[in-house]
């Protein structure tokens, strides 16, 4: 996968975040989470971005580690959605096991930068060979 298809992937990802919030019930558990969920998975996009442009590759580990938290804090929001109750398990599958890929998708990639002391590029263009 490259650069260009995992920011399309996790601009879409925060898109789908959007268009489930929106449908939430209007419920006051059901809007606290839908905020702590649009934060985090909105968030996965916009930390993407900004690894892409970082200055040095600390910056970039830096970035990437924001990524992979706010994809697994993501999770974790579905998770309290679905076990809730509040969203049907069928419903949120999809978005559970797309926020899975993109954690291990960055811990793989952070992984590979820390190892090798490679720039950004390599290592996001790496990621679609493997």
């Amino acid at each position: 996968m490259s650069e260009s298809d995992l920011k399309k992937r996790t601009k879409a990802f925060a898109l789908r975040i959007l268009k489930l919030v929106d449908a939430l019930p209007k419920t006051t558990s059901a809007r606290a989470l839908a905020t702590q969920l649009v934060r985090s998975g909105t968030s996965v996009a916009a930390n993407y971005r900004a690894a892409r442009r970082a200055k040095s590759t600390a910056h970039f580990l830096s970035k990437l580690g924001d990524v992979e938290e706010e994809a697994d804090e993501t999770l974790f929001w579905l998770e309290l959605l679905e076990e809730s109750g509040i969203v049907p398990t069928k419903r949120l599958s999809a978005l559970k096991k797309e926020s899975d890929e993109l954690v291990a998708i960055i811990v793989a990639s952070i992984n590979t930068a820390k190892k090798r002391g490679v720039d950004k590029s390599s290592v996001l263009s790496r990621r679609g060979r493997e």
